[in-house]
């Protein structure tokens, strides 16, 4: 019985994502691009890239969810992003 419980707990926890906010990413960058670029520092689970209905592009922000908690310090190390010559 402590088992199962142990089992549902770790399965719990391996269901978190840990996820970071990115603003001013530049409206010619996709979320593939914007994916590939933060799985250099660990493992993206998922890059929400939301697009406004009237114009057709993106919002220029972005979320990032990350596997754990390391992924995302690892990122918030670097001082600066830039994607497509821009700093996000």
């Amino acid at each position: 019985m402590a088992a199962a419980s142990a089992v549902r707990a770790v399965g719990r926890r391996s269901r978190r994502f840990f996820d970071i906010f990115v603003a001013e990413v530049p409206w010619t960058v996709s979320s593939k691009e914007v994916k590939e670029y933060f799985s250099q520092f660990g493992s993206v689970q998922r890059c929400q890239l939301p697009f406004d209905r009237d114009t057709g592009f993106h919002k220029r922000y972005c979320w990032i969810k990350f596997s754990t908690p390391e992924d995302v310090h690892n990122v918030l190390q670097k001082d600066s992003h830039i994607l497509e010559g821009s700093k996000v």
